[in-house]
């Protein structure tokens, strides 16, 4: 992988991640009030399943 796939990869995030509160800032904002009322643990879990799947997902595709 070389440094342009970086970068490439890292602006796909961002579109990625922008798409929800651009079409609906309103269900944006509620999901972001929901994800405030967890606990400190349960949002360590989700992260931890995102890293777990964003790995598993490199080894199948590299």
């Amino acid at each position: 992988m070389d440094g342009n796939t970086f970068w490439q990869a890292l602006a796909l995030v961002l579109v990625i991640e922008g798409l929800l509160p651009f079409i609906s800032p309103g269900g944006w904002r509620r999901m972001f009030e929901q994800i405030l009322a967890l606990g400190d643990g349960q949002i360590r879990f989700f992260g931890l399943c995102s890293i777990v799947i964003g790995v598993v997902l490199l080894a199948v595709l590299a």
